[in-house]
């Protein structure tokens, strides 16, 4: 009985130890419904310091977070003190709008970008003629809340406040307008998440490939275990017509140069979080109905709902 009471203990440590990554969507999807777009808050189990993974709505979802009690607290003190910094993959609206429209009631906090995301930032938000500059860089009068913290292609910095480090890569999103990846770190652990990308084939780039070797590594050693990446449309929308998004059938192909670099075993059961869908008609269900029947990579394919919580290795 000893021996049996010991294994069963060990077993519920290993499970503990699994789960490395809390995900929490404020907003799932890239368009039309402004109060459900883009943003991920990633946490450590048990811990209220988060980091957003960009910004497109951000009240509203936490509003929705707590009354499915996936956070605790006040919409505010979430807001003020749990969310820690913001990663923002590119310049369009429903990936920062809602950063833009909290920034009055929000606290000090970091920015993370490349290089280009800074300056559209700079150049078209956090001006006088649509709103007002809380950062501390660019058009007076400078109220500098938030500090950009400029991500380097490859190069890992700290995110304050947080057990987390990000490493940057840009993606393209209608070459030649850059987006960008962030790869979280905690510990030895590791979570992917994408800013809007096309496929390199559509995009006539290398941008995925290149995040594909990074990645590679990390899955094959199973310390990446999750990616967070979009899929707008469902493989109807014709090419000319994809904006820089991608499809069930593009995503397989992007996977499958993934499983080139880590083999077949490697990639099975990697949890693949499909985000921006596109929510215009049956577009959200008839994608997830295309990956779902056509998974020859046997990834676990998750789909996020605004506000409920998703455990992670």
């Amino acid at each position: 009985m000893k021996k049996t009471a010991l294994s069963l203990l060990v077993l519920l440590n290993m499970v503990c130890q699994a789960q490395n990554f809390d995900v929490i969507p404020l907003g799932i999807y890239g368009g039309e419904q402004e109060d459900n777009l883009s943003a991920y808050l990633v946490g450590a189990p048990k811990d209220n310091a988060f980091l957003c993974l960009d910004a497109g709505t951000v009240n509203a979802g936490i509003r929705k977070a707590i009354e499915m009690k996936s956070l605790e607290g006040t919409t505010e003190t979430v807001l003020k003190d749990q969310i820690k910094g913001y990663f923002v993959s590119h310049g369009h609206l429903d990936h920062l709008s809602g950063l833009i429209i909290n920034s009055p009631a929000d606290s000090k906090k970091d920015i993370f970008a490349i290089a280009p995301v800074i300056q559209i930032l700079q150049n078209h938000y956090f001006i006088t003629d649509t709103w007002i500059n809380f950062a501390d860089q660019g058009q007076k009068p400078i109220l500098g809340k938030y500090h950009y913290n400029e991500l380097q292609e490859g190069s890992e910095i700290p995110a304050p406040k947080t057990p987390f480090f990000i490493t940057g890569y840009e993606l393209s999103h209608v070459n030649p307008y850059k987006s960008s990846a962030a790869l979280v770190r905690r510990d030895d652990h590791y979570l992917l998440y994408l800013g809007d990308t096309g496929a390199d084939h559509i995009e006539k780039s290398d941008r995925l490939d290149q995040l594909w070797n990074a990645a590679a590594p990390l899955v094959k050693k199973k310390q990446l275990n999750t990616i967070l990446i979009e899929v707008s449309f469902p493989n109807s929308q014709p090419e000319h017509l994809l904006f820089g998004h991608l499809t069930p059938n593009l995503l397989t192909e992007e996977l499958s140069k993934l499983k080139e670099k880590t083999g077949q075993s490697s990639l099975e059961g990697l949890n693949i979080v499909v985000t921006h869908r596109k929510p215009t008609g049956d577009n959200p269900e008839l994608i997830k109905k295309e990956l779902l029947e056509n998974n020859p990579l046997k990834v676990r394919y998750i789909f996020p709902e605004q506000g409920k919580k998703i455990s992670l290795p």
